[in-house]
């Protein structure tokens, strides 16, 4: 089975993220993180607030410049601000939006030029929230959905060039939900799934020959309510 190659990995200091960049060195590929945390292994990163884009895009670039190029690029990182809209502060609302749409445009963007010279993948993650809204989640809802509608797009604009994945993965066991408040954090009963099967299906999407297009994965438990 052939390597990953080298694989840049935003948000790969924590959950998902974290769960993809141990997949990546396992199955043998260098994992480089993008995260304002450092990775609590010793891999190549770079460190930078996702919700700066140009610093994003300046990041992105160090990190492939660093790595002599890059294989593939998986937009793991993702936050959320629970509440109603009227209640949420403005500029953590945003923050959702920055960090995960807008950063993950960003980073793809810088990293095109080195992902057309290998023929690369990119891998975005959405969540089953970008399929079904629910009240309380305006900006996670807005980011996923619009996740959703630019990874369709971008995998059209570069059919032939460069594999684009989106995957839809449901609520994971991550730190995720920690800093919520009691009635915006998944009760023991919660159906989450395990993020290192999550990450062995962004593996698979990455094994695939070129020839092979996986455009869209939903990866969640059994009973997961919010699909379809």
């Amino acid at each position: 089975m052939p390597t990953p190659g080298t694989v840049l990995v935003t948000g790969g200091a924590s959950g998902l993220g974290e769960a993809v960049v141990e997949a990546v060195s396992k199955a043998g590929g260098r994992p480089v993180v993008l995260d304002r945390q450092m990775p609590p292994t010793a891999v190549p990163h770079v460190l930078c607030d996702l919700a700066d884009t140009r610093a994003a895009e300046a990041a992105t670039r160090q990190a492939a410049r660093d790595a002599g190029g890059l294989s593939a690029v998986v937009t793991a990182a993702g936050v959320d601000v629970p509440g109603r809209l009227a209640e949420v502060d403005g500029a953590q609302w945003e923050r959702v939006i920055g960090v995960d749409l807008l950063a993950t445009a960003a980073v793809i963007r810088a990293a095109l030029p080195y992902l057309e010279q290998s023929r690369g993948h990119v891998v975005t993650v959405a969540s089953t929230l970008g399929l079904r809204a629910v009240s309380d989640a305006t900006a996670y809802c807005a980011a996923k959905f619009g996740v959703v509608g630019f990874t369709r797009a971008l995998a059209a604009e570069l059919a032939g060039t460069v594999a684009v994945t989106l995957l839809i993965p449901g609520g994971m066991r991550t730190k995720f939900f920690d800093d919520r408040t009691e009635q915006y954090r998944p009760g023991p009963e919660a159906a989450l799934g395990d993020p290192a099967d999550v990450a062995a299906a962004v593996l698979f999407a990455l094994n695939q020959p070129p020839e092979c297009a996986v455009r869209e994965m939903v990866v969640c438990p059994a009973v997961e309510s919010s699909y379809p």
